[in-house]
């Protein structure tokens, strides 16, 4: 009777135990020696092989010059042109080789190179946990790809995952030699793929991008789309320019970087500074925004800082690459400044450099000491960051307060004052010019007030902001005593203090407060030139044309 063979393989199962099936599997075989034999005055227990050695354990090829073969306790010491392979991928070769079957331990010293896909490691002393499938380099060690050079002290690599880990006085270096280094990370603690050429720094660490210095405790390096992710409260400079943040996105390829959280860059040479939660910057372009709770802060004139907040705040650069690049800023929504000399509020705001010129639009307002500008639009021609002077446009209104229920005030179509050294030079005001004015006499008393209308007029100031003189081409006025002001000519018009609105700290630019219901500014429609369109001309043409041809036909 015929025992089938899937029966046979059965009962062969059945009689052998598994654990001796493991063990012969487990085993290390002798594949190939040109010389094998027995020394006890080398070793009592080892076979001694010489030349062409080859062994197997498992899925491991080992081979070797020659070698100790511990049989019994499933071990060997290779020596000469060591060299074990696993499958097409993993290479690894050195001078002598300790491999513990039973453990599946393989410990290689002097000049050992790892070749595992892509991915080359050098080192003198490196132990391959075959069970754990991790290697260990600990007198130091050089790993490179094609995107990066890396080396430490001590360290260890997975294959399975293709994961590495590097301690101590780590360098990476990207792009890998022999191109020339664009990027150096330092730091104590690394962890990298050799697949996604990702590096992941653990504790103070330093980067070298270019000429952009940077610090950080926490952040990942992708070497092939050249992206840092800086966290916690990382730190990059350059040039005088500094820049901290929650968190910091930067790609050194496109040269654009994003902030997130408590930021604040500062630039000390052109004395600025930039606080906020969110900003994002592109070099090759110079364009930026900044938003949540953005400020700007000018301390280009010492301790007077100025700042400014707005719900969203712009910046393009023009001719970036040339002797001639020029900025503008816009500034938009709920915009607020605050310097001791000088407030404003404003709905939108642009700034030119090119013509050191800032305009403030819908409803601005603009107040330096105890004066208060309105209209329109505000311009302001500055030099050095110093105000030279203001030009309101459209429904223009100055007022200056004296005391509780008087205030010099001047209004017209629009509104020129110039500065010198900080100060009220002189004020013109052309069309419709009206104004109210207080005259004190030689105690600094208020004698009067005087009611002015004219086309033009010009006020001239003198010490402690006191009127010298008024020029005027022609002009009506009144000249009322205190008590025998009217009460429907002691305020002009469109007169308003806004003082509820004015910024009174720079925590206060944050906090927006519009103008009470009915005393905005009352809506302007500038009227446009009246422009013939096309489709008029030919109808007003052909119209033309078909009247003479009517009258042709008549005759």
């Amino acid at each position: 009777m015929k025992i089938k063979l899937a029966t046979l393989l059965f009962i062969i199962a059945t009689l052998v135990p598994f654990d001796v099936l493991a063990q012969e599997e487990s085993r290390i075989f002798l594949l190939h020696s040109d010389r094998l034999y027995h020394d006890s005055q080398i070793d009592t227990k080892a076979q001694i092989l010489v030349g062409n050695v080859q062994f197997r354990h498992e899925d491991i090829f080992m081979y070797c010059d020659s070698a100790l073969f511990y049989e019994s306790s499933n071990s060997l010491n290779a020596f000469g042109n060591v060299r074990m392979n696993q499958g097409d991928t993993l290479n690894l070769t050195g001078d002598i080789l300790y491999y513990d079957g039973t453990e599946k331990l393989a410990r290689v010293r002097n000049n050992v190179v790892l070749i595992h896909g892509d991915m080359t490691l050098y080192t003198d002393s490196l132990d391959y946990d075959r069970l754990y499938n991790v290697g260990y380099f600990f007198e130091g060690g050089h790993l490179i790809t094609k995107d990066n050079d890396l080396t430490s002290d001590w360290g260890e690599y997975r294959p399975e995952t293709k994961d590495a880990v590097f301690n101590f006085n780590v360098q990476m270096l990207s792009p890998a030699p022999p191109q020339k280094p664009q990027t150096t990370l330092l730091t104590d603690t690394l962890y990298y793929n050799t697949v996604t050429s990702v590096a992941n720094t653990r504790g103070p660490s330093t980067i070298d991008d270019g000429g952009c210095h940077i610090y950080t405790i926490s952040g990942y390096m992708d070497s092939k789309s050249n992206n840092l992710t800086l966290l916690q409260r990382s730190e990059m400079s350059n040039n005088g320019k500094k820049l901290v943040a929650d968190s910091i996105i930067w790609n050194s390829t496109d040269s654009i970087g994003e902030a997130f959280g408590n930021l604040i860059y500062t630039d000390a040479i052109n004395q600025n500074a930039i606080t906020g939660h969110y900003c994002y910057y592109n070099e090759k372009t110079g364009y930026s925004v900044g938003t949540d709770s953005i400020c700007i802060m000018d301390f280009s004139q010492g301790p007077d800082t100025m700042y400014m907040h707005a719900d969203s705040i712009k910046l393009f650069t023009h001719n970036i690459r040339t002797d001639s690049a020029h900025r503008t800023m816009h500034a938009y929504n709920h915009v607020r400044m605050y310097r001791k000399d000088m407030q404003g509020v404003c709905d939108s705001l642009v700034y030119l450099t090119k013509d050191s010129v800032m305009i403030m639009y819908k409803d601005p307002i603009v107040w330096t000491g105890g004066q208060q500008l309105l209209g329109e639009e505000i311009m302001a021609f500055t030099n050095d960051s110093t105000i030279d002077s203001i030009h309101v446009v459209r429904q223009a209104l100055s007022c200056e307060h004296l005391d509780s229920i008087h205030y010099n005030q001047i209004s017209g179509h629009e509104i020129r004052s110039y500065m010198k050294d900080g100060e009220l030079e002189m004020t013109h005001v052309i069309g419709n010019a009206i104004a109210n004015y207080f005259p004190f006499d030689e105690d600094s008393i208020m004698v009067a007030m005087n009611h002015i209308e004219s086309t033009e007029m010009k006020m001239f100031m003198g010490e402690n902001r006191k009127v010298k003189k008024i020029w005027m081409p022609a002009a009506t006025g009144t000249f009322y005593p205190i008590p025998m002001i009217p009460n429907d000519v002691r305020f002009l018009e469109n007169f308003q203090w806004f003082d509820y609105i004015r910024p009174i700290s720079p925590e206060d630019i944050f906090l927006w407060r519009g103008k009470t219901k009915g005393t905005e500014l009352k809506k302007t429609t500038q009227r446009k030139v009246p422009l013939q369109k096309l489709n008029k001309i030919e109808a007003s043409h052909g119209n033309v044309q078909n009247a003479g041809a009517a009258k042709i036909s008549s005759r």
